[in-house]
């Protein structure tokens, strides 16, 4: 057994204990490339099918490609998908686009507060209707306790501070200094009632595992991973107004894979072009004690 062979049965190990220990679940998919290989491993987890609801949070400002590529996938895989959104925010142009809020500020209005009340079903929310192809608002909103992410340890500090099992309080707070030791493949899952709790499958694998793995399985990516003639592309993906490109000739998964390899990147942070992270001087912990993705 293979690195990547060793990473996908552990990662398919906690998606099936997941589903075993917690009823109200669901699986964010941000659309980029380590949710959407969390995605496939989910389909294999459970012989093709998801039995579990994603939720895609949509902050109005995600590069158009993006949506396009999520309603794509979500109705030819015939994924059972939920996007929620800030609605009041945006209609009131309380954002960092319009000029009203900071990039922390904004990224909390409009992707932790939406996170927050979308899995608790406060706020409105839409749903793919599988029969038309459409999204359509629900009716009835059930809430969420159980949200798989699909979070990798290297990608940033705070998140190597996370459990495969990361416990939240009722407001989707993060005590950073109140963790479960994990030792042995040893897992807390039985958390107090009103508990949040972030399934993370992918905390092992790094950058380099993420692709190899989608050269290996042949996954279906987004294009905007790709130099498409101008010498860049995105190595992380975000909102359209804090995302830059990084310089790259990479048009294909071999070649990211190439140059994830030689150490092309080495010391680039793989959300260098993520404008937010530079104003929040926590490394996004501060973003994400307060429930960011």
């Amino acid at each position: 057994m293979d690195t990547l062979e060793r990473l996908e049965a552990h990662s398919v190990h906690i998606l099936r204990e997941a589903y075993r220990e917690f009823k109200s679940l669901v699986m964010l998919w941000s659309i980029g490339k380590d949710s959407t290989v969390l995605l496939w491993l989910t389909r294999k987890a459970f012989f093709g099918h998801v039995p579990f609801p994603l939720m895609h949070i949509d902050t109005g400002f995600k590069i158009p490609e993006m949506i396009a590529y999520r309603d794509r996938i979500a109705r030819e895989w015939g994924l059972d998908l939920i996007v929620g959104q800030n609605t009041a925010a945006l209609e009131a142009k309380q954002t960092f686009p319009d000029g009203a809020l900071t990039r922390v500020e904004c990224c909390k209005a409009l992707k932790s507060e939406a996170l927050k009340h979308t899995l608790s079903g406060e706020w409105p929310r839409r749903r793919l209707n599988p029969a038309t192809g459409e999204f359509e608002w629900e009716a009835t909103r059930e809430a969420f306790s159980g949200v798989i992410v699909g979070a990798r340890a290297d990608e940033e500090g705070s998140r190597s501070k996370e459990r495969y099992f990361s416990a939240r309080d009722r407001q989707s707070e993060w005590d950073v200094g109140d963790q479960p030791p994990e030792l042995w493949k040893q897992y807390k899952t039985d958390f107090a009632p009103g508990t949040h709790v972030r399934i993370h499958p992918l905390l092992d694998w790094t950058e380099l595992n993420i692709w190899e793995y989608i050269e290996r399985e042949s996954i279906p990516i987004i294009p905007l991973y790709f130099d498409r003639g101008g010498g860049t592309r995105y190595r992380s993906l975000g909102c359209l107004p804090c995302t830059g490109c990084v310089k790259s000739p990479a048009c294909n998964v071999a070649d990211i894979v190439e140059e994830l390899r030689t150490g092309r990147f080495a010391n680039v942070a793989e959300r260098s072009g993520r404008a937010q992270d530079q104003e929040d001087g926590g490394g996004l912990e501060t973003l994400r004690r307060g429930g960011y993705m």
